[in-house]
């Protein structure tokens, strides 16, 4: 469980600051908030999807990261949409 907390912290170090040092081609990035890291949790562990949902996506961007959830890769890319609170994106902002 350590290990899983020491490595989250880091994640989030990490991608939390990627914002400040290069602007995003697909969407906009919000601010990583308490919300927002408890909705990336939310995506990596429950489900991708409903980190956006509770970070305020539309439906369509919700159900297409719960479809591409059935994928093991794209948990981690919604869990970094959810964390960034990413608006916007790729294939008519559903990713």
């Amino acid at each position: 469980m350590k290990k899983l907390v020491v490595l989250f912290a880091l994640f989030v170090f990490v991608f939390g600051n990627l914002g400040a040092l290069a602007e995003s081609t697909h969407g906009t990035d919000g601010q990583v908030s308490a919300r927002s890291v408890g909705a990336s949790l939310c995506s990596l562990i429950i489900w991708p999807g409903i980190g956006q949902a509770i970070n305020g996506e539309k439906a369509d961007k919700n159900i297409t990261h719960a479809v591409l959830g059935l994928t093991g890769v794209f948990r981690i890319w919604s869990f970094y949409d959810a964390i960034v609170d990413r608006h916007g994106g790729v294939w008519h902002n559903r990713i």
